[in-house]
């Protein structure tokens, strides 16, 4: 099964920041990761989950 790509905008409001704090942590290497595709930068929610969680967890990144 493919993994569900999403868009800045909608990991922001997931995440419930604004899209220019998400470009500048993608920026400073602190987000999700994420992948350029053409123009359009992308994050799979996989990625996007577990960074959430490694954040729970104390993760100081």
């Amino acid at each position: 099964m493919a993994a569900k790509l999403l868009t800045t905008p909608e990991v922001a409001e997931q995440i419930r920041v604004p899209e220019a704090t998400l470009r500048y942590w993608r920026h400073m290497g602190l987000g999700p990761r994420s992948a350029k595709l053409g123009r359009r930068v992308v994050y799979r929610e996989d990625d996007v989950l577990a960074w959430l969680d490694a954040k729970f967890e104390g993760d100081a990144a």
